[in-house]
């Protein structure tokens, strides 16, 4: 049984209530003003506090950008984690997958971070690489993870976890989350999530089925 964590000191709880406030500011910043808008300065100054007290917490903007991004998908993977079950039945397993994860990224803050990615890692490639380690990247180690317990399993052929991973996150990705990135339409809806996950899902099983012999 483990045992429960000492409750915080008066000082460690305030830091952290404090560090959280900079990440909801700096998060809110990010989003509607785009990276290369934000400043530490203009942050420290939203929070009523001194630049030098930002810093004590985040050295950089490259920094608390990560910070922001961990913040936003530590829930996230937690999920992902309790979904994918090694001993779940896989069909089903990958069918609550692919909608976890276009009910993520279809989300409208999910949305504009990546168009301000798109947009600014161009001029900023430091911050698409900070973003593809803590959101796609994750994501797809932890589907390779499972993808190679099911090819051990005999339920998948044998391939590389990783790019069977990458396939199948861009077939659930390759429907409605496309026609919002490029303004096609203006949201989605649970129907059609569902026909993405149903047909990206037809056709990597087909990819993916076991060798006959």
């Amino acid at each position: 049984m483990t045992e429960p964590s000492p409750p915080l000191s008066r000082r460690e709880a305030r830091r952290q209530e404090r560090r959280q406030a900079i990440l909801d500011v700096a998060s809110r910043s990010f989003l509607e003003n785009g990276y290369a808008a934000t400043t530490m300065s203009a942050i420290a100054a939203a929070l009523g506090g001194s630049k030098g007290t930002l810093w004590s917490y985040f050295p950089s903007k490259e920094e608390l950008f990560a910070a922001v991004l961990d913040n936003a998908t530590t829930a996230y993977r937690a999920r992902l984690a309790e979904i994918l079950d090694p001993g779940g039945d896989l069909e089903e397993t990958l069918r609550r997958l692919g909608l976890n994860i276009l009910t993520k990224i279809t989300a409208p803050d999910s949305i504009a971070l990546h168009r301000l990615v798109v947009a600014e890692s161009g001029r900023f490639p430091e911050m698409g690489a900070i973003f593809y380690e803590h959101a796609p990247g994750t994501t797809r180690r932890l589907i390779a993870e499972y993808l190679e317990q099911a090819m051990d399993r005999g339920l998948l052929r044998r391939s590389d976890p990783g790019l069977a991973a990458r396939t199948f996150a861009m077939l659930m990705l390759s429907g409605c989350h496309q026609s919002l990135i490029w303004g096609q339409i203006e949201r989605t809806t649970p129907e059609q999530m569902a026909a993405d996950v149903e047909y990206g899902l037809e056709c990597f099983l087909r990819a993916y089925a076991p060798d006959p012999h």
